[in-house]
């Protein structure tokens, strides 16, 4: 599988002028074509900021991230637009767009100055809702839809945007369980059918220990990444909480309360 994104050595936190917070260090991954991937760790520990570094929202304090090879920072907004597509947790939208032109707003990138749609555009959204069983959705109102149907409308809006990148911020946080583990098998179908690289955070981490084939695990002390059998044999889920409350059983791959 190909090398996608390549991240070494990565320091992330802000500069404030006159002091710099260190959030993490030593951050060193790759993600490879049709491999979806989670990233974990405990609330706070700084997954929300390592998204935003590796998105440019903001600067990383050391370290290189490369795209295909080269340096992210060498890439124009319209380039990576795409090459790479965010779906934000609360990512604030106008609630009377249909689910369509929710969708039509990944072609952003590929239409024209007065935003008009081609028949290449209509046929990546046709697209896009169908991939995500939102066809039979798509003239509703985005209020007038499910918590669940709204996620799936932002993954779609994300293939419409026809990136080889998918990069999501928590997709299934206030979602049932049923529809936690359809997101995630979603995500799954289509980074092995559609060869999308994926990544994306989540408190799931039992769910995503099931599914995922690569894992970013950050700790208080480091950032490690592997395939979940092996990062479980190596007996790093034991620290990522304290240990008051719950442990992690190995055997099942799962957490318990104490």
């Amino acid at each position: 599988m190909e090398s996608i994104f390549k991240v070494n050595q990565l320091t992330i936190g802000y500069d404030k002028g006159k002091y710099t917070d260190i959030i993490s260090k030593n951050i060193s991954f790759e993600l490879r074509e049709s491999q979806l991937t989670a990233l974990v760790g405990a609330n706070g520990i700084g997954k929300s900021t390592l998204l935003k570094t590796l998105t440019q929202v903001e600067n990383p304090l050391s370290g290189d991230i490369c795209l295909y090879g080269r340096k992210i920072q060498d890439y124009t907004a319209q380039e990576i637009s795409k090459l790479v597509s965010v779906v934000w947790a609360n990512n604030p939208i106008q609630a009377n767009l249909t689910v369509f032109d929710l969708v039509a707003l990944g072609r952003h990138p590929y239409t024209n100055w007065i935003g008009m749609l081609t028949k290449t555009d209509a046929r990546a959204i046709e697209e896009a809702l169908t991939l995500t069983h939102c066809l039979d959705i798509s003239h509703k109102k985005c209020y007038e839809i499910s918590d669940g149907q709204l996620q799936k409308a932002m993954i779609a809006r994300s293939l419409a945007q026809h990136t080889p990148v998918i990069i999501l911020d928590e997709p299934t946080t206030h979602l049932d369980v049923y529809h936690k583990v359809f997101i995630l098998k979603l995500l799954k179908k289509l980074a092995a059918e559609q060869k999308k690289t994926i990544l994306f955070s989540t408190h799931e981490i039992d769910m995503a220990i099931q599914v995922c084939d690569q894992m970013i695990l950050m700790k208080n002390d480091k950032v490690v990444s592997g395939e979940p059998c092996a990062l479980i044999e190596n007996h790093e889920f034991s620290a990522v909480f304290p240990s008051d409350l719950v442990d992690f059983n190995e055997s099942t791959g799962r957490f318990t309360i104490k």
